[in-house]
């Protein structure tokens, strides 16, 4: 049982930033933000804080957004008015600020919202902890790795995660101690059916694919023998 997920997508120092400015946003926008595994919160390293707010808000600004029949298009339209306002009640929480986005776009009566990207928010708040379900980035800055690691930990999902580094052994060390059933090095949302898939904590349990899956179909058997007889 998958029951989405709030994934956090980190970025350290030594990062190839261009390259992780593209994941995080392709991580965002895809389905529109409508994707249990959607990278919804960026937690960059302080020192690079600004270049990657900087990079991921102008990219997001120029996301194609439209009709989901040209395949020109990145973003299209929510699935309805309901959750169009559900994604503007989480905006108008005022828990951060907006640094793009923010807003409906007007285009042939469908149900658009504008890529967005949030900074200064604490990881309390609602739009951090809760799954919005649309195009909307939270942007954190993080200076150690234990504060990272706790900062993305530190919410009720735990179904996909993803960092960049150059180093690999802080990659392993750190995937290690993410409470996420998938993570992703310098990439996202890489899949194959010969990987189990599932989540931690409230997104989930159990797996499918993989020969994890295959645990569901069996029976087990516990046989007691008794020593003095």
């Amino acid at each position: 049982m998958e029951l989405g997920g709030k994934a956090a997508h980190i970025v350290f120092e030594d990062a190839d930033l261009d390259a992780a400015v593209e994941a995080v946003v392709g991580g965002f926008v895809f389905n529109t933000g409508q994707f249990c595994m959607a990278g919804t919160r960026l937690l960059a390293h302080r020192s690079c804080y600004e270049t990657m707010l900087t990079g991921v808000a102008e990219a997001a600004a120029r996301v194609p957004v439209g009709d989901p029949l040209d395949p020109k298009t990145m973003v299209g339209p929510l699935t309805g008015r309901r959750h169009l306002e559900n994604v503007e009640q989480y905006i108008a929480l005022d828990e951060g600020r907006v640094v793009t986005g923010g807003r409906r776009i007007d285009r042939n009566g469908g149900y658009f919202y504008a890529p967005t990207v949030i900074a200064d928010v604490s990881n309390d708040a609602r739009v951090v902890q809760e799954e919005v379900f649309g195009p909307v980035l939270t942007v954190q800055p993080f200076d150690t790795e234990d504060e990272v690691v706790a900062m993305a930990n530190g919410t009720r999902y735990g179904l996909a995660a993803g960092l960049h580094t150059r180093d690999v052994a802080r990659a392993h060390r750190v995937a290690a101690r993410l409470r996420s059933g998938i993570v992703w090095v310098n990439s996202w949302a890489v899949l194959d059916s010969a990987l189990p898939f599932g989540g931690y904590k409230q997104s989930g349990y159990g797996r499918e694919h993989g020969p994890e899956a295959m645990d569901g179909y069996l029976q087990t058997k516990s046989v007691f023998v008794p020593l003095d007889g």
